[in-house]
């Protein structure tokens, strides 16, 4: 393999942004989790993380074709100002890369699919028409990066689930508080280019006070969940550590925003695994509730009819599939205890 090649290939890797891409995967598959448990679809997960996977990638590789003029200022090693890749390559690519995100999705549910057509075109639109505009494409990359955990809870048939549409609006606020500090970091290119963006219409200390104050909403709705009964206590000592960091993130800001965007970016990710671990103890709770009432029931009535007792979904309520169960039996009374 000549270096001409092993050039390309390198560049087209870089294209992708492979890390950023995996890690929207995580979060898609994050939402599955928090949404469905483990009572879940193996094929509609995989599908779902693969999407998001192909999909981001493909997203990152078109907005490095749309963006190479300011690059050539602002980041003058991407793939394309470096001459790694062509600017045709790159399209021809990304079309690929969005080709393989759109059969992934063949396996899932229908609400799922629509979900990721609006995702697709929002995506193309936003690279091509609204990324230089004042707050418009700031909260379109919110919702993008928001949606991923949507996805995921739609993957399962569960995208209205409480806890996922908390980290919904609790990664799309924190994300416009990213956006809002990346545009600072990348003023003089952007001013270069002609762009429209926050920071240059309206000024940089006015910028950084919305994007603290949108980031103060995402760290009041993060204590949703633990205030309203979804995740307690293992939630909120993940939950608080991932706000300070955040807030940390967002007060460096103005004086390093590369270093702001870093610490914003790491306290999203443990805001996303508190949810992780919040899920999975309710999910270790339900099971061992319901092995006490397997038990329970196997010492009441015995082993042959105690299997039909306790064949019930989790969070079902125990006493009524016990009286129906005993209705059936013809025995309710002497079935739940009541004197006859």
């Amino acid at each position: 393999m000549d270096n001409h090649v092993r050039g390309t290939i390198r560049g087209a890797v870089d294209l992708m942004r492979i890390g950023n891409a995996v890690a929207a995967g995580i979060l898609t598959f994050t939402g599955a989790f928090v949404a469905g448990g483990l009572a879940v679809t193996a094929t509609h997960v995989i599908g779902a993380v693969a999407a998001t996977i192909f999909a981001t990638a493909a997203g990152n590789a078109i907005n490095d074709y749309f963006d190479r003029t300011i690059d050539r200022i602002n980041r003058p090693m991407r793939p394309i100002p470096r001459g790694a890749i062509s600017e045709r390559g790159a399209v021809v690519f990304s079309g690929l890369l969005f080709i393989a995100a759109i059969a992934s999705t063949l396996v899932l549910p229908v609400v799922a699919i629509a979900l990721a057509m609006v995702n697709l075109l929002a995506l193309v639109v936003y690279t091509e028409l609204f990324k230089g505009l004042p707050g418009i494409g700031n909260a379109i990359v919110a919702y993008l990066t928001g949606s991923t955990f949507l996805f995921g809870a739609a993957a399962v048939t569960r995208v209205t689930d409480l806890g996922v549409v908390v980290l919904f609006t609790l990664a799309a606020l924190a994300t416009v508080t990213r956006e809002i500090i990346k545009d600072i970091e990348d003023l003089d290119g952007d001013r270069e280019e002609g762009l429209q963006t926050l920071p240059i219409v309206i000024g940089v200390i006015p910028a950084h006070r919305i994007a603290t104050g949108v980031l103060l909403i995402a760290v009041t709705a993060s204590a949703v969940p633990y205030m309203i009964g979804i995740f307690g206590i293992w939630y909120l000592t993940l939950v608080v550590p991932a706000d300070l960091i955040m807030l940390v993130g967002v007060w460096r800001a103005p004086n390093k925003p590369a270093r702001g965007q870093q610490l914003l970016k790491r306290g999203m990710f443990l805001a996303a695994a508190a949810f992780v671990v919040g899920r999975a103890v309710v999910v270790t709770g339900i099971w061992c509730w319901s092995w006490c009432w397997e038990s329970i029931d196997l010492f009441r009535y015995g082993e042959k009819e105690s299997q039909r007792v306790h064949m019930i979904k989790l969070g079902g309520s125990k006493r009524q599939n016990s009286l129906n169960f005993a209705q059936e039996s013809g025995d309710w009374e002497s079935k739940l205890g009541y004197p006859r």
